[in-house]
């Protein structure tokens, strides 16, 4: 029979509602942090910030330690989250933070809002490549997020300059 699956302590506790400020891996440009937090002022929500430390994938099917993030790469995104949730915090926001692993990130991001009942997802996003190349790159994981969430609005910050998408 299999064990039942329990949420850690700051997952359970997140208040419901707000802006999802997340990132497949990459720093979070000022840019993005600064729209999460104009978001967040509009409604009085808070901004939950979510990191993905990748996966590198499977090994016949079967997960594979040696393809799991290693303890520098948790702790990169530990500290991308951290600085992230310190810069809403002076700002006067309301903000919590989480880290997880997965080769699947933006359907974790997407599945992340839902769960979390956010308004908007905010990303910082490299520029658009063609659909075929982009599905290679793990750069491009933003617009897939944006083609995942339906109608869930997600802006996309291009190179810390303010060009936004919302679907």
């Amino acid at each position: 029979m299999p064990r039942p699956r329990t949420i850690k302590r700051a997952a359970a506790t997140a208040q419901r509602g707000g802006v999802l400020l997340a990132t497949e891996g990459r720093p979070i440009p000022k840019a993005a942090v600064e729209r999460a937090a104009e978001l967040a002022n509009k409604s009085g929500a808070p901004v939950h910030v979510f990191s993905v430390a990748r996966v590198w994938g499977s090994s016949l099917g079967f997960p594979n330690p040696g393809l799991m993030p290693t303890k520098a790469e948790w702790d990169k995104q530990r500290q991308v989250v951290k600085h992230a949730v310190a810069r809403l915090r002076r700002k006067g926001i309301e903000a919590d933070g989480r880290v997880v692993g997965s080769r699947a990130a933006a359907k974790k991001i997407v599945r992340e809002a839902h769960r979390l009942g956010c308004d908007a997802i905010v990303m910082g996003a490299d520029p658009p490549r063609s659909r075929l190349v982009g599905d290679f790159m793990w750069s491009q994981e933003p617009y897939r997020v944006r083609r995942r969430a339906g109608d869930l609005p997600v802006y996309l910050v291009v190179d810390g300059a303010r060009v936004e998408s919302a679907a």
